[in-house]
């Protein structure tokens, strides 16, 4: 190509390709790079980001790769563009090529002499052109640049939700393994629960979602800026929670025991309440190397028994348990390196008269295993069988009501509903023949040294013995006065017997205090057949 076309093809192309080269490409490469990155992150570090809206009523910061991650990406790759875009336009094109191709100074706007005017009317084509060859080369780059950065976020992205899935299936399978199964200990909740909500340490607020998610994998940003850990095994169980569904409180460390519910189950005076005092006496009074340490939950299961033992000492009885469902009274029981939280339920045993009073104790559909309180002195036919004088004596022991078949037949009629028919079978049920200092003292119903199975049999209550072999696939027998194990002066022998039922159910469940529980005792009746087995033998006994 020659003549005047050619040298001004020439000019053109060395003008822009001196443009674009040492002036447009590193303007566009900067400010391109500039826009990508100021745009990234909240704008004031440690705040939420207002691109972000909030979650439900959480009160947690959204983590960073679970939505502003994303946000940033896009807001950096439109920043980059549009910077480009806006620069091209504005700057080169509107202002500093129309400027040269009018023959004006591309920074002031004025023409000056004809030979400065001729020169930026020469050059403006090639300023022009080195421009948007400028900026196409910074766009291709800056393509290459965001491409290898959104593949960087995708697998960012990808590894969070994959630690975050082995993380929740970490504290899920655990809790499977161990059998942890969270539910409400309140009167008029009982429910289950999979996550309790969590207060935090720094201003209290409740996260219901503290767990590996999108706040976060290993711990979540609370609003007020503290963070807290979201994985069970690294200190979450720590904190103080409470049910989410009647926001009451719970004990701290509940997503990392077994939960074990124990129903106390007897008619109205039939000892139930001192049993319960008892045994909680006798778990409290273990001794040796292999005894289990027992403690208290909250500070209110400390005071409930407080007030119940203070009551037993000044009147040597309790008074009548009141409510329609009972709170269960929660202990923390250990033994070697496995822990228990035991719920011991004591309902009014007006909750036993009917049907419907049965059916809203909802906390047996949970149970993991029942003690059933028989008062011996409140059966007809036994009662039939007195003289005048035993006769007082059993009057004297305010005898149960209902009897002991009434309230076995209403407790059992109801279980199959609430626990199903199955799960019932396998039901471990601990029978707790109470007020055995009385029966003592009358000569046809003193309880021999063992078999106390039969021996409730041979004494009236054989339809009732006969039942429980029909029913229950597990079952034990004891023999004790709660009334010698309670009050002022308490025999430890009594008090430890009370506490052999509740090991022994505690031991079903895993806990390996099997050992503790005497060599006899254990009686395993055939269905529709009553037996001859062996009991551990009574020692200690009361003579009041």
């Amino acid at each position: 190509m020659g003549g005047p076309a050619g040298a001004a093809v020439w000019l053109t192309v060395a003008v822009g390709a001196g443009v674009c080269l040492f002036r447009a490409f590193w303007e566009f490469l900067a400010l391109a790079l500039g826009a990508s990155v100021k745009v990234l992150g909240p704008r004031t570090p440690g705040t939420p980001d207002p691109r972000v809206p909030p979650v439900g009523s959480e009160p947690a910061q959204r983590a960073y790769w679970s939505r502003l991650m994303w946000v940033d990406a896009c807001t950096s790759t439109r920043a980059a563009a549009s910077v480009i875009r806006r620069r091209l336009l504005g700057r080169w094109m509107a202002v500093t090529a129309r400027r040269m191709f009018t023959g004006r100074q591309p920074s002031t706007g004025y023409g000056g002499h004809w030979l400065a005017r001729l020169g930026f009317v020469l050059v403006a084509p090639g300023t022009a052109l080195g421009a948007i060859a400028g900026a196409l080369l910074v766009s291709a780059v800056m393509v290459l640049i965001h491409l290898v950065m959104w593949l960087l976020v995708g697998l960012v992205g990808l590894a969070a939700v994959a630690g975050v899935a082995v993380l929740r299936g970490a504290d899920r399978a655990g809790a499977l393994v161990r059998r942890i199964r969270m539910k409400c200990p309140y009167p008029g909740c009982y429910r289950p629960f999979p996550l309790a909500v969590h207060r935090c340490p720094g201003c209290g607020s409740a996260h219901r979602e503290l767990r590996p998610g999108r706040f976060g994998a290993l711990w979540h940003v609370c609003a007020c800026g503290r963070r807290i850990v979201a994985v069970s095994s690294a200190g979450r169980d720590r904190l103080a929670v409470e049910c989410p569904h009647c926001d009451r409180p719970l004990p701290a460390g509940i997503g990392r025991e077994r939960i074990v519910h124990v129903a106390v189950i007897g008619g109205t005076s039939s000892g139930k309440t001192m049993l319960m005092a008892a045994a909680v006496a006798g778990l409290h009074a273990g001794v040796g190397r292999g005894a289990p340490k027992v403690s208290f939950a909250t500070a209110d299961d400390r005071r409930d028994v407080v007030d119940l033992n203070s009551q037993l000492k000044n009147a040597g009885w309790v008074r009548k348990t009141q409510g329609g469902q009972p709170r269960a009274l929660m202990l923390r029981v250990t033994h070697r390196r496995r822990r228990r939280l035991l719920y011991l339920y004591d309902p009014m045993g007006e909750s036993l008269y009917d049907v419907d009073s049965t059916r809203r104790q909802e906390y047996l559909a949970h149970a993991d295993g029942v003690i059933l309180a028989v008062d011996v002195l409140a059966d007809p036919q036994v009662r039939r069988s007195l003289s005048a004088e035993e006769e007082e004596l059993a009057r004297a022991a305010h005898p149960s009501d209902p009897g002991p078949w009434q309230t076995y037949q209403t407790f059992t009629g109801e279980l199959s509903a609430l626990a199903g028919r199955r799960r019932r079978g396998r039901l471990p049920l601990a029978v707790v023949v109470t007020k055995r200092d009385v029966l003592d003292r009358i000569e046809r119903l003193r309880v021999p040294p063992t078999g106390v199975g039969p021996w409730l049999a041979t004494v009236g209550l054989d339809p009732l013995v006969r039942d429980i072999g029909h029913r229950f696939r597990t079952r034990r027998f004891w023999a004790l006065s709660a009334y010698a194990a309670t009050g002022t002066g308490p025999l430890v022998s009594e008090q430890q017997r009370a506490a052999e039922a509740v090991l022994w159910i505690l031991a079903r469940t895993g806990l390996r205090v099997g050992k503790l529980l005497p060599e006899g005792g254990r009686e395993e009746l055939p269905t529709g057949s009553v037996p001859h087995p062996r009991d551990a033998p009574a020692q200690d006994r009361s003579t009041r």
